[in-house]
């Protein structure tokens, strides 16, 4: 199979890349991944897992910002690339691929040819946290890596958060940004749309956790709507 020659990424991305890849803010965080990739899952005990955190990842270009909750334990906390090799990502790429955002559908590594187009990837923590449950000073001292990287996006015009704590925590960025006044304007629920006063777009969907999935609370129909909203609303389509 040809493979796909990855995206280069300016050098103040790369910085940034580095920058989260070093990171050792979050002592809990830092033990609890370290320790995962030590022990392994049966599965994938002849692999060696990334258990760094990890950084965001797609075109420099893109117009739409994908925002999850943190690393998978075994996903990306063993791969290195967000929503790849667990079970949420082997639901969303099929549908970012339908969708125009991705080359392929599926996501197993970091060298699997997959290539983002007009889309990054990150999420508001960079650790796998211990079930999935950061604590509100982990998701701050994150905090910065995200401003960061959407710093660099210069032409971002949505941003899709997957589930609630995603969701806070862009609210919590834009607060601090002083793009908007009042945290409590905003609550998430799945569809919801909100226009911002920096003329940016945040669209809101369920996480594309298994439990979501799994028991039909998300399918494949009501993400697809999420991401088809979100290519008309950057202009993609126009």
């Amino acid at each position: 199979m040809r493979r796909t020659a990855p995206i280069s990424l300016p050098p103040p991305l790369l910085r940034i890349q580095q920058t989260i890849i070093s990171c050792e803010s979050c002592t809990r965080l830092r033990t609890y991944c370290k320790g995962i990739g030590e022990t392994r899952r049966r599965a994938y005990q002849d692999q060696v897992y990334w258990a760094r955190p990890v950084p965001g990842f797609g075109d420099p270009r893109a117009r739409v910002l994908i925002l999850g909750l943190a690393p998978g334990a075994h996903g990306a906390n063993r791969t290195g690339r967000p929503f790849t090799g667990d079970g949420s990502g082997h639901f969303m790429y099929p549908i970012l691929h339908e969708t125009g955002f991705a080359n392929q559908p599926h996501a197993t590594s970091r060298e699997d040819g997959l290539r983002l187009r007009t889309a990054w990837i990150a999420s508001v923590v960079r650790c796998a946290p211990p079930g999935d449950k950061p604590t509100p000073q982990e998701i701050r001292n994150c905090g910065s890596h995200l401003a960061a990287e959407i710093g660099q996006l210069k032409s971002l015009r949505v941003v899709v958060c997957l589930g609630k704590i995603a969701f806070d925590g862009y609210i919590a960025h834009l607060f601090s940004q002083r793009v908007i006044e009042r945290k409590s304007a905003f609550r998430f629920a799945h569809g919801a749309h909100y226009l911002l006063p920096n003329g940016k777009h945040l669209l809101c969907s369920y996480h594309p956790s298994l439990r979501n999935t799994n028991t039909g609370r998300l399918d494949s129909a009501m993400f697809t709507r999420v991401f088809v909203k979100a290519r008309e609303l950057s202009g993609l389509d126009h």
